[in-house]
């Protein structure tokens, strides 16, 4: 009872910080900043407990027989009756993982825009209610509860850039807040069909993986429903607001929209499209084989011929997201444990690069590799964590990417289409063009000597900054040094998605 109850005050905390800080006078920023830190610690010491509890539980059952997860501390009450609505939450492996990785990336969000000086009050809680909106979807199995925790994110998402963003942010929160909302009208329209067509009983996601949806139904919401999500995680042809956002979002929003929303739409399309409708799936997922190309390839390229940090890292987040669509794609048990694998890895991997990106450009007031030469004398301790983040993109062994990647690649070439082992095979050559942006901009801002004098007189991360980079540098050389125990405990909760997959 006590887990259970943890468990749901991990969506209610943040927004619990948020009503305790209204009536505090802004001009009491430090309090405010305290209080928001300390809930958001809360959070990640919550969230990391009932992980291992969560592993605790559901390994000595083994893996599940049928269609359906362990899923632990399952909460439902009826909540919007007259359309069979539930309040319906619970933890399955991956789930829970996502909800550790979420916290992890608020927590460490915060200490790295600890130095926002205008506005913080607004900041803190808009950050709250952005990772409470994450949490609610990694934890719903309600498909109205998740597809409005799923909405709270555009609008936060938008304020925050237009607030605290550089550059053109105005043009950079349009363009991503129309495009994600272009992917939400898509799903709505599926999950509404999905409701009418299973005899209008419930939204309940464990209960439809029962339900055979006519397939003259699934041949044209699936496509809908699977794009919808894909829009989040910057699949090809929709992934034009990633680059634009990020240059122009404050580093807290760049770490939590790589971090964690872009996972949002790969973990949907497991989780609702492939899991509700798997006749489809089977006839389309192949075909999205082709779309990847662009991600794992293309995008690669594109960021070799940047000179904005920001924007070399949203180019190689694309890169790396379609990889997880490789996965998804491929459609076998090995693929789909590395695409979960690779949605935890690439959180932290993203969250280290745009936070150490973050704690540079607001030494340097630049983003230009060409102007920020010599730059590992003056701040060894972040020049570190950005080569990390980058041995981690690139899949050296010893940090999460290896592993993630490695598993997606193996279990994609298992697959008997023969186009889907070609792109698996450009997906493996992509890294060497990955290897070389990665190297290239390590090179151009970090070592040689100093192109601007002034420079000299920058000071490395303090404390607190460091703090948040260690964090996330140990959760990624946690899973590349110790992947069994969480390949294994995501087995949970892949397997009955594939049962379900091949019935």
């Amino acid at each position: 009872m006590l887990c259970t109850f943890l468990f749901n005050l991990i969506w209610l905390i943040p927004l619990l910080t948020v009503l305790i800080t209204v009536p505090i006078p802004r001009t009491h920023t430090v309090a405010i900043k305290r209080i928001h830190l300390a809930s958001a610690g809360l959070e990640l010491l919550i969230s990391a407990g009932l992980v291992f509890r969560t592993f605790q539980l559901t390994m000595p059952l083994g893996l599940p027989t049928g269609n359906k997860p362990f899923v632990q501390y399952l909460t439902d009450i009826n909540w919007l009756s007259f359309i069979n609505a539930h309040y319906i939450v619970g933890a399955d492996a991956l789930g829970i993982l996502l909800v550790f990785l979420t916290s992890v990336i608020v927590f460490t969000g915060m200490l790295a825009s600890w130095k926002i000086d205008t506005k913080e009050k607004d900041f803190f809680a808009l950050m709250q209610i952005l990772g409470s909106g994450v949490y609610g979807v990694f934890m719903s199995f309600d498909l109205v509860l998740f597809f409005v925790f799923y909405e709270m994110e555009a609008l936060c998402m938008y304020l925050m850039i237009a607030g605290w963003g550089t550059g053109n942010k105005d043009y950079g929160g349009k363009k991503l807040t129309l495009t994600l909302a272009l992917g939400s009208a898509m799903v709505l329209a599926s999950l509404f069909g999905i409701y009418i067509e299973s005899g209008s009983i419930t939204w309940n996601i464990l209960s439809l993986a029962d339900v055979k949806l006519p397939m003259h139904f699934q041949m044209w919401a699936f496509p809908l429903l699977f794009m919808g999500f894909a829009v989040s995680g910057s699949l090809f042809p929709f992934h034009f607001w990633s680059p634009d956002g990020h240059s122009s979002a404050p580093t807290a929003v760049s770490m939590l929209a790589a971090g964690v929303m872009m996972k949002m739409g790969p973990f949907a399309c497991l989780r609702v499209a492939i899991y509700l409708m798997p006749e489809a799936a089977k006839i389309y997922l192949p075909y999205i084989a082709y779309l990847v190309i662009f991600n794992v390839a293309i995008a690669c390229f594109i960021a070799i011929r940047h000179k904005d940090l920001k924007y070399i890292t949203a180019y190689s987040s694309i890169s790396h997201l379609g990889l997880i669509f490789l996965g998804l794609a491929a459609a076998t048990p090995l693929a789909f444990r590395g695409a979960a694998l690779q949605m935890l890895s690439h959180g932290f991997l993203t969250g280290l690069f745009f936070a150490s990106i973050g704690m540079i450009y607001s030494r340097t007031h630049t983003r230009n590799i060409y102007e920020m030469g010599g730059l590992m004398r003056i701040m060894p301790f972040l020049g570190v964590s950005f080569v990390i983040a980058g041995f981690a993109g690139l899949g050296l062994p010893g940090l999460s990417g290896f592993i993630a990647e490695s598993t997606i690649f193996i279990g994609s070439f298992q697959s008997p289409i023969p186009h889907l082992r070609v792109v698996t095979i450009i997906g493996i050559l992509s890294i060497t063009v990955t290897a070389v942006y990665i190297l290239q901009t390590a090179n151009r801002m970090l070592h040689g000597p100093l192109t601007n004098a002034h420079f000299k007189e920058l000071s490395d991360a303090d404390f607190i900054e460091k703090t948040a980079l260690v964090v996330i540098t140990v959760c990624l050389f946690g899973i590349g040094l110790f992947p069994s125990w969480i390949s294994n405990f995501l087995d949970t909760a892949i397997a009955p998605i594939y049962a379900n997959f091949m019935r």
